[in-house]
């Protein structure tokens, strides 16, 4: 087990990452709540110290009792947007969607590498369906405009009828 890190030391819920930075993080009605990750443990041990404050807990809990308002402690270190574990799995869910996306965009460039023919066919094929579509579409329109002159037709053939007794 690798030594801690001697920054960390005496300061509550601040704990020092592999990549050399440190987290701090907070219990609230039993969900952790993740502060965020900070270059020094100082930093780290201040935005702990607002979200305590913040939370209305006892001066005895902070690293820094000696802050002696909310808001001065929120000037050391403003809050950041607090990480709950649900959080964490929704973005573990979303990375994991997003390394299976990249895996099938690897794997369609590697298909069109070796199988050029299927994208000429492809590419055909929905040429066609558009024409086909356009074609469909032509067609409504005239139909629809015919319906709208043998309407315009009736009424006025209804109205000069109405008109000549």
């Amino acid at each position: 087990m690798p030594p801690r890190r001697q920054e960390t030391w005496g300061y509550r819920s601040v704990r020092a990452c592999p990549s050399g930075g440190f987290s701090a993080e907070i219990w609230f009605r039993g969900m952790r709540l993740g502060l965020g990750n900070f270059d020094t443990a100082t930093k780290a041990a201040r935005v702990y110290d607002a979200a305590a404050w913040r939370l209305r807990w006892p001066h005895r809990t902070l690293n820094f009792p000696n802050v002696p308002t909310r808001e001065r402690a929120q000037e050391l270190a403003p809050l950041p947007r607090l990480s709950t574990d649900e959080d964490r799995r929704d973005n573990r869910r979303w990375e994991h969607c997003v390394g299976i996306t990249e895996m099938d965009e690897e794997a369609i460039a590697l298909w069109r590498q070796h199988f050029p023919q299927d994208i000429i066919n492809e590419r055909e094929f929905y040429a066609q369906r558009r024409a086909e579509r356009d074609k469909r579409r032509a067609e409504r329109a005239a139909y629809r405009e015919d319906k709208r002159r043998r309407k315009a037709d009736a009424q006025f053939n209804m109205r000069l009828g109405a008109a000549s007794p």
